[in-house]
């Protein structure tokens, strides 16, 4: 595909796994970030965007609903397909400790993947909208006792440690996205 914009839009907010799957898939290309699914579709129909990524299966959650039932009425179509491998980290303000943690912040989906360290390191687990706007509200609150379940990406964007990498309980978790 030749780009007009070099911009690949995404659902979600920046340090999402959507936004490293397109940085993965097309790395010279800048990410764009929208609230919802609709808005990254609507992105690429009216010019914003070149491409949108979007998940559509993850190998543990299974499909994602919203996509099957948008996908026939996007007006896009899919060009191709992208797997990202789901690689959870225990992310932190600088200086926080494991043992000073005491709440874990993620995604639903996400503390389900990751209920065995939360046991292991004795947490509450915390429902937030997604992993990089937990990531994005750690950073902010900087308590040492809050952590987000996030990627190392959503660490670096919003300048957390990544205290333990891999946290997840299958190391087969892997979310497929149509490229459109």
């Amino acid at each position: 595909m030749t780009s007009k914009t070099g911009i690949i839009a995404f659902q979600g907010r920046p340090g999402a796994y959507s936004d490293l799957a397109c940085r993965n898939a097309y790395p010279s290309w800048t990410t764009l970030p929208c609230d919802t699914f609709q808005a990254a579709m609507a992105a690429v129909r009216n010019g914003a965007a070149d491409l949108a990524m979007m998940p559509t299966e993850n190998t543990l959650a299974g499909r994602v609903p919203d996509m099957h039932i948008l996908l026939p009425e996007s007006g896009l179509y899919v060009i191709g397909a992208a797997f990202q491998r789901v690689e959870h980290c225990l992310l932190a303000p600088k200086g926080a400790t494991i043992a000073g943690l005491t709440r874990a912040h993620s995604h639903a989906v996400a503390l389900g993947q990751v209920r065995n360290i939360i046991a292991e390191l004795n947490l509450q687990a915390v429902v937030e909208a997604d992993t990089a706007g937990s990531a994005e509200l750690v950073a902010k609150w900087n308590n040492p006792e809050d952590c987000a379940i996030a990627s190392d990406l959503a660490a670096e964007i919003f300048g957390l440690e990544v205290l333990r990498r891999n946290v997840e309980a299958a190391s087969h978790n892997t979310t497929r996205f149509y490229v459109m």
